[in-house]
């Protein structure tokens, strides 16, 4: 029975680009995967076999030239395919079962189709370490100018011994003999789709093609060990409560691989006087009736220091006022303001004198 053309199979015509050829492989691989209701199992593996060939420059040049007479053409997995660079993400093999008596391993598929078509031909993705958190309490003066604070962490880290290398200081590296120094295995499975090549990294090695001819006594060649490591963060001025430090490298590192990151969340101690507002700093002021009817000069202690205020005449119960300059730091040359929310005190006493005097002020509509 002679094969469909193709360009005919995907729907898309000779001088479609990779992504539309890749866009519609997707669609009708969707539709016509096995594992889903009204599946087609013939026609998913037609699909699968023109794009395999479609996707690849150089197989899609030799069967625009010869068809399917073209070496390989038609012969999924033919000529060691570790990876064309195209996606096939968003499709769940497991559990596929298969109908027609023949047997295949399908205990990775999931794997299979990620170095099949995810670029396992040394593109694996790079390995690191577990990202860990903690938790930092500063006060709130700390979270408005910015602090250094030393943390304890126990995690696993690079052995101070052998750096990370899992080798005894002073010895030599020899030549990984699993993988033959290349850091990678070539391994072929059998899968519905045929014999399918893949890549993976060696387990001995761990991708690096070398191993220690001596491993280290501390660590026992494993190159990191669990410790207690002193960590200096640096918090920044005008940090809110709940907001994390991210410290790129410094979380539990891995064998042969890149550390993770650490992530620190800051709680900020709430303050008894003062609360932010955005880049301003509230707090209230208790002032006596007398200075809100003439005005007065109090002094008041602010999170910089003591500084004078100078309350004018006449001011209203809730009346702010306004200090530039003494809120949280916005730049290392600006800063928010300080809002001072003013509360007269009135006296839950009064003498006979005061007593006349309000009322001469009640005279006179005061």
């Amino acid at each position: 029975m002679a094969k469909k053309d193709y360009y005919e199979t995907l729907g898309v015509n000779k001088g479609a680009s990779r992504e539309e050829i890749k866009s519609a492989f997707r669609k009708l691989a969707h539709k016509y995967h096995p594992d889903k209701k009204g599946g087609d199992e013939a026609q998913f593996k037609e699909i699968n076999e023109a794009y395999q060939t479609l996707s690849d420059d150089k197989k899609r040049a030799q069967y625009d030239q010869f068809g399917h007479s073209f070496a390989g053409g038609g012969q999924p997995g033919a000529g060691g395919f570790y990876g064309s660079g195209q996606g096939f993400d968003g499709f769940d093999f497991s559990g596929f079962q298969q109908g027609s008596g023949v047997e295949f391993d399908f205990g990775n598929l999931n794997d299979i189709f990620s170095d099949f078509f995810g670029g396992g031909g040394g593109r694996q993705q790079a390995r690191r370490g577990r990202d860990i958190s903690t938790e930092i309490e500063v006060t709130f003066a700390d979270s408005i100018f910015g602090v250094e604070r030393k943390i304890l962490i126990n995690k696993v880290s690079n052995c101070d011994t052998c750096h990370g290398t899992g080798a005894k200081p002073e010895t030599k590296m020899r030549t990984c003999k699993k993988c033959n120094g290349q850091g990678k295995i070539h391994e072929t499975k059998r899968s519905f789709l045929g014999s399918v090549s893949s890549v993976k990294i060696c387990e001995e090695c761990l991708g690096t093609g070398e191993v220690p001819t001596e491993k280290c006594e501390k660590c026992r060649g494993a190159g990191v060990i669990r410790k207690e490591e002193e960590i200096k963060v640096v918090i920044p001025a005008g940090i809110r409560d709940g907001e994390m430090i991210r410290m790129t490298g410094l979380g539990e590192a891995i064998t042969k691989g890149g550390a993770g990151d650490l992530y620190i969340k800051i709680n900020v101690a709430t303050h008894p006087i003062f609360k932010r507002d955005g880049h301003d700093l509230v707090m209230p002021f208790n002032l006596r009736l007398s200075d809100a009817l003439l005005g007065a000069e109090y002094p008041i202690q602010t999170l910089d220091g003591e500084i004078k205020i100078k309350v004018p005449e006449g001011v209203s119960l809730g009346e702010i006022l306004r200090i530039k300059g003494y809120g949280v730091p916005i730049s290392k040359e600006k800063r928010g303001d300080l809002l001072i929310k003013l509360n007269i005190k009135l006296p839950s006493k009064i003498s006979k004198k005061s007593r006349e005097l309000i009322e001469k002020l009640k005279e006179e509509g005061i």
